[in-house]
C-alpha cells in the first residue's frame, strides 16, 4: 500500500484511473485540485485544494507520497509552470515516482496543442542529469478506442470525441499514400488498469511507457469498419502538401471539441486538430511502443475488433 497524489484529479481520464486504483483497495489517494473539493468524488479519497504557484505548499502536501500521477490540462497551463512546480515539489518532498500529463501519442509533431508535453519531457530529462533523482514514466496508450464509438459513450467518465475515422457516418479522412501508417489504439479501461498495475510494480518504471491495446493501419481500421458496419466507407484521401500548408480540402472535419477549448475557438481549433491529426499519423507520431505490454504479458487487452463489434455490430444502417 502506498500514498498516491493525483494532480488534475477531476479530469475525465484521471477519474477513470482513480476508479481503477480504488478497485484495488490498496492505496491512499489524494486528489489535488485548484478549486473547491468535488462533491461527487468518492468519500474514500482525500481532496486538497492547492495553489500550483506555491511550491512550499505543494511540498507539504506531497510529504509521504510515493507516486504522483499528473493529469494537469496542458491547454490551461501553456507555459507548463504548474507541472514544473509539481515536479520540483515532488523532488523536494522525496516522492519516488512521477507520471507527467501524457496519456496519448508517442510523438508531438504537427500537434501544437501538445507542445507542453515536449517541454515537460525535456524538463524531466534535465533534472535527472547527471544523476537520476526522480523515477518517471511517460504513459503513452495512443488514441483511445472509445473515440471510435462517437457519439456513443462507452466509459463512465471519458466523454465521446470524434476522430478522422467516423464509424457513425461510415466515412474517413486519410493522407494520400500514407494509408499504411500505423496507430496505437487502447481503451481507457485498459490504460487505467495498466496504471493501477504499474503503481504496484516492484521494478523500475520504464521512462517510455508505451501501452498497446492494438496497433493497426488506417487501411486495416477502415476495412474493419466496413466489415462490421456492412457497408463501404466514404474515404477522402487528402494531399500531404495541402495539409502542411494548412489547407483542409475535405467535405467534413471533427465536430466535437475538448471542454478546455472555448466555443469561440472551437471551429478554428477543430480544423487545426483535424490537420494535425492527419499529419501526425502520417509521420508516425501515433505508432507507440509496448513497454508495459512486455512487463505485464499476462494482461489481456481489449481488441479493436471486439470493441467495434460491441459498439457498432448491431447498429442500424
Amino acid at each position: 500500500m502506498v500514498k498516491i497524489a493525483i494532480a488534475g484529479g477531476s479530469g475525465q481520464v484521471a477519474r477513470e484511473v482513480i476508479d481503477a486504483l480504488l478497485t484495488t483497495k490498496k492505496h491512499t489517494i489524494i486528489v489535488l485540485t485548484r478549486t473547491s473539493a468535488k462533491p461527487d468524488m468518492n468519500s474514500k479519497i482525500e481532496q486538497r485544494v492547492i495553489d500550483y504557484q506555491d511550491t512550499g505548499d505543494l511540498v507539504n502536501v506531497l510529504h509521504g507520497v510515493h507516486t504522483v500521477l499528473s493529469f494537469i490540462q496542458l491547454l490551461s497551463d501553456p507555459d507548463q509552470k504548474a507541472q514544473r512546480n509539481l515536479i520540483d515539489a515532488a523532488v523536494k518532498a522525496g516522492v519516488k515516482r512521477f507520471a507527467p500529463s501524457e496519456y496519448g501519442s508517442a510523438g508531438t509533431v504537427n500537434m501544437p496543442w501538445w507542445e507542453g508535453k515536449q517541454k515537460i519531457r525535456e524538463y524531466l530529462e534535465q533534472i535527472n542529469k547527471p544523476n537520476k533523482i526522480l523515477e518517471y514514466c511517460l504513459f503513452q496508450p495512443g488514441l483511445f478506442m472509445n473515440y471510435l464509438a462517437f457519439p456513443n459513450r462507452t466509459s463512465k467518465h471519458l466523454s465521446p470525441l470524434g476522430t478522422v475515422y467516423d464509424f457513425q457516418n461510415k466515412r474517413a479522412l486519410t493522407v494520400e499514400n500514407y494509408e499504411s501508417a500505423a496507430m496505437t489504439w487502447t481503451s481507457v479501461a485498459d490504460l487505467s488498469a495498466i496504471i493501477a498495475m504499474a503503481v504496484d510494480y516492484k521494478g523500475e518504471w520504464p521512462k517510455i511507457g508505451g501501452i498497446q491495446g492494438e496497433k493497426v493501419t488506417g487501411t486495416q481500421l477502415i476495412q474493419a469498419g466496413e466489415r462490421i458496419r456492412c457497408q463501404p466507407f466514404t474515404v477522402e484521401r487528402l494531399s500531404l502538401k495541402d495539409l502542411e500548408e494548412g489547407k483542409l480540402r475535405s467535405s467534413w472535419s471533427l465536430s466535437a471539441s475538448h471542454k478546455a477549448v472555448s466555443k469561440d475557438e472551437a471551429a478554428r481549433m477543430l480544423e487545426q486538430v483535424t490537420i494535425g491529426m492527419l499529419l501526425s499519423v502520417a509521420k508516425g507520431a501515433w505508432e507507440g511502443s509496448a513497454e508495459w505490454n512486455q512487463i505485464f504479458p499476462e494482461y489481456r487487452f481489449t481488441s479493436m475488433e471486439s470493441f467495434i463489434v460491441d459498439v457498432w455490430g448491431e447498429a442500424d444502417d
